[in-house]
């Protein structure tokens, strides 16, 4: 019997993907969001990054490894939420992080797991796809051999948590068209302020 979705790749438990999440008019409405936002260059430990970005929700600043409220998030992306919500059962209010980030030609993701504050972790991708990457995050378990890919198509959701949020690294392969991808996250533990 054919399938019905394109085949995935074995990818690390705790790894999900859901092609064409939202449809065409989704994403031009999420485009004219985020293509409206006020982004500023990534930086990281005085490094900065190609990429733009500008968090909401929740701030993580790298350098003092803290987490604060941070801006008010756009209504433009609350539709997203709602719906990443109630696709994986959650309520609206777990995603207390949302990530817009833009990708010109070029530009990547160095391996990395996301901050210690957050756990499960959804991105939606915009525009063009991407080349995603999963390692182990154990040094002595790392080879060539063991780099996982995946092709993350536009319009698509996936969900890191469990194995694949605390064992793996992940990353992105320098993107050869613009793109555009909006991150939710939840926090490990509640914030009191």
């Amino acid at each position: 019997m054919l399938s019905l979705f394109p085949a995935v790749p074995e990818l690390p438990e705790g790894f999900r993907y859901f092609p064409d999440f939202i449809s065409p008019h989704e994403e031009a409405e999420l485009l004219e969001t985020v293509t409206g936002l006020e982004l500023h260059p990534f930086l990281f430990q005085g490094f900065e990054a190609r990429r733009k970005v500008k968090s909401y929700g929740h701030d993580y600043n790298f350098d003092s490894r803290t987490i604060q409220k941070g801006k008010e998030i756009p209504g433009g992306l609350k539709q997203l939420i709602a719906k990443v919500a109630d696709w994986l059962s959650m309520a609206f209010e777990d995603f207390a992080e949302v990530l817009v980030t833009e990708y010109p030609p070029g530009a990547v993701i160095n391996w990395h797991r996301d901050a210690p504050p957050f756990d499960v972790i959804a991105g939606v991708s915009l525009l063009s796809n991407a080349d995603f990457r999963f390692r182990p995050y154990d040094k002595n378990k790392r080879g060539r051999q063991h780099i996982m890919r995946m092709n993350l198509e536009r319009r698509s959701l996936y969900i890191i948590q469990g194995e694949a949020r605390s064992e793996w690294e992940h990353s992105i392969a320098p993107v050869t068209e613009p793109r555009y991808s909006v991150t939710l996250r939840t926090l490990r533990n509640k914030l009191t302020h």
